[in-house]
């Protein structure tokens, strides 16, 4: 159900962001730019895709101990439960997204969310496609207390959708209602890397929590936001953006000697080092005034991504409606076509070369799926005039690939 409303609220999002957009223009603030947009929107469509599974596991294990542990049994249909479902909810989120800012482990799923240097509607979509592996554990008390599932998985996307209007620069300060709610401006705050501004100001839909718990802080006209995280991202490559602080802290988990640090890394906070390995290197310092990152991009380039982007939002859209109809094996299949061609579109606009042959392989997958089998993941028969339409977009793509970066300079790498 969620993954569903949250697709057929998408022509909303958008259209909310083109007005955005439209209004950033004529105020002369031009907030968005095309490959860090993309790359919140690529995010988006991921942790969708990749969340039709993973939910599963966190939502079934909130009904496992509703089933077996819980103390009440709540109804349904009464307003009071609803109504303290969505304050515990908001509670327990704020607590999560603490923790998320304060431990190396649900960090490195919150990361996503900060990396932009942008700060616009797109970057409310821009959401992590591994937070489901450990987030759950702090909705526990709902389903201890008995709060139904319908009414946790309901208040969990009512606090989600909340969340959207609040990432923008077009909308000032509210008064009263900055005192209560998150709103846009105390949101921008949280989205700041200013010293100042650091870890503030948690809450999902009440910013009550944060007055509660010493973390909240005002808006300052004065000083000037810096978005994005403390150490940049510097890469349009979606699959790096999820593992990127997983890689690290992996790595120093791996490579320090003492058991105990091994295990404490994963729950100290961000930018935390053993000692041994701050030892053989010094941390490296945050510049705040640091250039954005933002690879020039060709009009041809810039044009082949959105259109492919197009394609490929298309066809996760479908993915979400379809993907519980058929087979496992071609649910698999398809999902990887999907984040392959959202890792494909990433390395292009960094201008990576060697993007080019798995992302001439990703759409001759589709031509030869095609012409040999006349459907579409081996799940849904296609009609001659759609198989016709789709032998001509994949030529175009084709064509239209090689002749724009088959002679650029690589700039991108895989790891990357």
């Amino acid at each position: 159900m969620h993954e569903k409303i949250i697709t057929f609220a998408s022509p909303i999002f958008f259209i909310l962001i083109a007005l955005e957009f439209v209004v950033a223009r004529k105020r002369q603030r031009h907030l968005y730019r095309i490959n860090d947009s993309l790359n919140s929107l690529s995010l988006g469509v991921m942790s969708q895709i990749i969340g039709a599974f993973s939910k599963l596991f966190s939502i079934g294990m909130y009904a496992l101990v509703l089933k077996h542990l819980s103390l009440f049994s709540l109804p349904s249909d009464s307003v009071w439960v609803w109504i303290s479902a969505l304050l515990l909810y908001d509670f327990l989120y704020y607590w999560l997204h603490r923790m998320g800012h304060q431990t190396n482990l649900l960090w490195a799923a919150h990361v996503v969310h900060h990396q932009s240097e942008q700060y616009n509607l797109s970057t409310a979509l821009r959401q992590t496609s591994t937070g489901p592996l450990f987030g759950w554990i702090f909705y526990l008390p709902m389903a201890l207390i008995g709060f139904p599932l319908e009414v946790f998985i309901a208040v969990a996307l009512i606090d989600l959708l909340y969340q959207f209007w609040v990432h923008t620069e077009q909308i000032g300060k509210l008064g009263w209602f900055d005192r209560v709610f998150v709103s846009p401006s105390n949101h921008r705050v949280h989205h700041a890397v200013n010293d100042m501004y650091l870890d503030k100001n948690f809450g999902g839909i009440l910013v009550v929590w944060d007055r509660l718990f010493g973390t909240f802080i005002e808006e300052l006209d004065h000083v000037d936001i810096v978005y994005g995280t403390r150490k940049p991202l510097r890469s349009w490559n979606p699959l790096w953006a999820n593992l990127e602080v997983y890689e690290q802290v992996w790595r120093d988990a791996w490579h320090t000697k003492s058991w105990l640090d091994k295990l404490q890394i994963w729950l100290r906070p961000p930018g935390w080092r053993p000692a041994d390995l701050m030892a053989q290197s010094a941390a490296s310092t945050f510049d705040i005034h640091r250039p954005t990152y933002d690879p020039v991009m060709s009009k041809a380039t810039t044009w082949y991504c959105i259109v492919q982007f197009i394609l490929l939002l298309q066809a996760a859209t479908h993915y979400l409606i379809v993907y519980k109809s058929i087979s496992a094996l071609n649910a698999a299949i398809y999902l990887s076509w999907l984040v392959m061609g959202l890792w494909c579109i990433g390395g292009l606009m960094e201008r990576g070369r060697i993007y080019l042959l798995p992302e001439t392989l990703r759409i001759l997958c589709i031509l030869m799926m095609n012409l040999l089998t006349a459907s579409w993941f081996y799940s849904f028969a296609l009609s001659t005039p759609v198989q016709a339409l789709l032998t001509a977009t994949c030529l175009i793509s084709l064509a239209g690939l090689w002749l724009i970066f088959s002679r650029q300079k690589t700039h991108g790498h895989l790891p990357h």
